[in-house]
């Protein structure tokens, strides 16, 4: 498929809002993760320079040498605003999955759900590696889980998604800290997608999303006993910054175990300025930007269950993957949508199961009701064309809800 379809390793020539031109062919883009538009924010944009006049356009030393002054702000912001004891910054998650699970875990157990995002399965290979014990679990099997947790090494970790990256939904985040807290385990929780979109729960809410954007854990009214919480600014906030939520006395143990820390190059002076302008921008509109993520991602789902087309979401977060039935055709269904102006993550097999393959959609607040009505009416042709799951059809096994937290 990256040999042969357009929608695979693009180069994007140029961007006016949420189109996209890939050479000469223009189209609206549903494969952003960019949930509340920030990266076009001109506030956002127009503050980058002062911090490069200040602090050049990249740090010269490793964070376990010195780290520029917003490194700090940063971190103090974000604790505040999940709710919990301390955070540490690195690049990415992916450095975060490869470094500080195989920390955590050293010579004890960890568990990774089956449907955990691939760097989730890559850090567990690097825990292997190093000694600690694996095995993978489903949601669905919880009862399996605990019997394994009952007779596994201490210390013990279990590592699921927050918000799923393919479904759109979220794990049974009580159920698992249950576990976790009766058997003396870490919950790791993955929130790259959840994280700037669904937020704490009141009943003045500003939409079923919930308010300020602090996470999964804030969103299903949990706590932190017993939880790490991992999380990214590269979606909901457009910025090269990624997080591990956790108490003071593990963050000052990862920063002499995590190799990223010591030895890796810090995020750009560009990206520090962006995460933390973009914190500043979540506290005073962030809650009018989610209001309107939600009444476009709700105008998509609501337009394809009238078309009578299904969808793995059952949370009504802004993840809609729509499978395919017969999964020969997926190339076939990404050129179509391509051709008719949508670009769209269209997923194979082994990035996801059989039985999920298909195109994913992804709205942003920064999309317009326009481009979702352009949206609808291909996706209508293309069921009238392709062998979509049907609206009335339950979703496979393993996809996950989001509980108590449900928008759908």
């Amino acid at each position: 498929m990256r040999r042969s379809a357009p929608f695979y390793d693009a180069t994007v020539d140029e961007i006016n809002g949420r189109r996209v031109r890939i050479g000469s062919h223009w189209l609206t883009d549903f494969a952003s993760c960019n949930y509340l538009g920030l990266d076009l924010d001109r506030e956002i944009i127009a503050a980058v320079p002062a911090y490069l006049d200040r602090w050049g356009t990249h740090p010269s030393w490793s964070r376990l040498i010195a780290s520029p002054e917003p490194y700090g702000t940063i971190e103090r912001t974000l604790a505040e605003l999940l709710g919990a004891e301390d955070a540490l910054l690195l690049p990415t998650i992916t450095h975060i999955q490869l470094s500080v699970l195989p920390a955590l875990v050293g010579r004890g157990a960890l568990f990774v759900e089956t449907h955990a995002h691939r760097t989730a399965h890559d850090g567990a290979a690097m825990t292997a590696a190093r000694g600690g014990t694996v095995r993978r679990f489903s949601v669905d099997r919880l009862d399996r889980l605990e019997q394994r947790l009952r007779v596994a090494p201490f210390p013990r970790l279990i590592c699921v998604d927050g918000i799923h990256s393919m479904t759109g939904n979220g794990p049974p985040l009580a159920e698992l800290l249950a576990l976790a807290r009766a058997h003396d385990a870490l919950l790791y929780v993955d929130d790259a997608h959840g994280f700037g979109i669904v937020g704490e729960r009141h009943a003045d809410e500003s939409s079923p999303y919930g308010d300020r954007g602090n996470g999964i854990v804030r969103h299903l009214g949990e706590s932190y006993d017993n939880l790490i919480l991992v999380g990214g600014f590269s979606k909901a906030y457009s910025s090269l910054l990624a997080f591990v939520a956790c108490p003071t006395e593990v963050k000052e143990y990862l920063k002499t175990a995590a190799g990223p820390y010591i030895f890796s190059g810090p995020s750009p002076v560009a990206s520090l300025a962006t995460g933390l302008v973009g914190l500043q921008v979540n506290e005073r509109r962030g809650d009018e930007l989610r209001a309107r993520l939600h009444r476009l991602t709700a105008a998509v789902l609501g337009g394809l269950s009238r078309i009578g087309v299904g969808t793995l979401n059952t949370s009504g977060f802004p993840i809609i993957e729509i499978p395919l039935t017969d999964t020969s055709r997926a190339e076939e269904l990404g050129r179509f949508l391509y051709d008719r102006g949508v670009f769209a993550s269209v997923v194979p097999f082994p990035v996801v199961p059989r039985d999920q393959v298909g195109v994913r959609i992804q709205v942003t607040a920064a999309n317009t009701e326009e481009e979702i009505d352009e949206l609808l009416s291909v996706l209508a042709a293309a069921a009238a064309r392709f062998p979509l799951m049907a609206a009335s059809s339950p979703p496979p096994a393993g996809t996950g809800s989001t509980g108590s937290g449900s928008t759908g």
